[in-house]
């Protein structure tokens, strides 16, 4: 399968899910122009046509084409406002919106924000800071009106002269990635998120009193993760499972591995996901650890992995416990 870019995911329905790292507009890892345009992609059943402007993403790199990307998608899927996303350091999603007119500025110079007014950015003296849009992560909301409507983009932090912010979660994070990658490795992720799912922000009253594995359709459970599982695949989410967990109200929907960022992205959009749907049926969704007392709490289980080309990193047959080295270091430092 090819592979492009990190921190990619597609706009591609779930049956043609490529790999979590592929770019939607080139063929392969690190080529240094586009060979392939977006021709066949779909987008819930609307097809970006192919016209007179995919000739004019030939030969562009790999940004430059990620751009013109965004913005003829943006005209064909009747786009009118595009929220652009970031985290403060302690991971809750801020942002702020901006209409079709500012796109093609905001993409190649960025906005402006306050950086004093957000977790651990800045202070008051220093706070102008620039949200850069990364192309790469652009997403129709497909719980928002198709006429006019909403698609949204990751952004990375950057200082008033361009470079990136250290403090910027999402920068510290592929600093790391690239220090791994530098040592010829590949870091993959792959969560199960637990949650909950009250009727009202006010309460902690389940909306079903399932159990563990229960296949039962009573209560509104079941069908709000149904259709959070639609919701995330139409974002080009992958999911591996979902099911009822133990506690009453208590779920989980497990994601397929990714590579870090694209996963760090993904568990964002995950959480405002399950949210959105829940709030437009009046049920309100929970991440709280231990919600209900006397009752299982929640938490995400994350299965780590590390490949170094093509070969698992953690296993060595010779070993008595087929550990590798690697693997003993890795264990090292999460325990530490």
């Amino acid at each position: 399968m090819p592979r492009a870019r990190e921190g990619v995911r597609p706009v591609i329905p779930a049956r043609h899910h490529r790999r979590a790292d592929a770019h939607p507009l080139c063929d392969c890892w690190g080529h240094e122009n586009v060979t392939r345009v977006a021709q066949n992609y779909r987008y819930d059943g609307l097809r970006i046509n192919p016209s007179p402007h995919t000739t004019v993403l030939m030969n562009l790199t790999p940004d430059q084409a990620a751009k013109s990307y965004v913005l003829h998608s943006a005209s064909e899927l009747d786009v009118k406002f595009i929220r652009l996303w970031f985290t403060d350091i302690l991971g809750t999603l801020k942002g702020f919106a901006i209409t079709i007119d500012e796109l093609e500025e905001v993409l190649d110079r960025g906005a402006t924000i306050d950086g004093s007014s957000i977790a651990g950015f800045a202070r008051s003296d220093e706070s102008d800071m620039i949200a850069m849009p990364d192309p790469t992560t652009w997403q129709l909301l497909p719980w928002r009106p198709r006429e006019n409507a909403v698609a949204r983009m990751f952004c990375d932090i950057l200082t008033p002269d361009g470079t990136p912010f250290d403090g910027d979660p999402r920068n510290v994070l592929r600093r790391n990635i690239q220090r791994a990658s530098d040592k010829g490795y590949s870091f993959y992720v792959g969560p199960e998120l637990e949650y909950f799912y009250l009727e009202d922000s006010d309460s902690v009253v389940p909306v079903d009193q399932g159990g563990y594995f229960d296949q039962t359709s009573a209560g509104a459970g079941p069908d709000l993760r149904r259709e959070t599982v639609l919701s995330l695949e139409e974002l080009g989410i992958p999911v591996a499972h979902s099911h009822h967990e133990v506690a009453p109200g208590q779920h989980e929907i497990d994601l397929r591995h990714q590579n870090a960022l694209a996963m760090a992205d993904t568990v964002i959009t995950y959480r405002v996901v399950v949210k959105e749907i829940a709030s437009q049926h009046g049920v309100y969704a929970s991440f709280m650890p231990r919600p209900m007392n006397g009752e299982n709490g929640s938490g995400m289980h994350c299965h780590l992995s590390l490949a170094k080309g093509e070969q698992n990193a953690f296993f060595d047959e010779d070993d008595a416990l087929h550990l590798s080295s690697e693997g003993r270091s890795f264990l090292a430092g999460l325990i530490r």
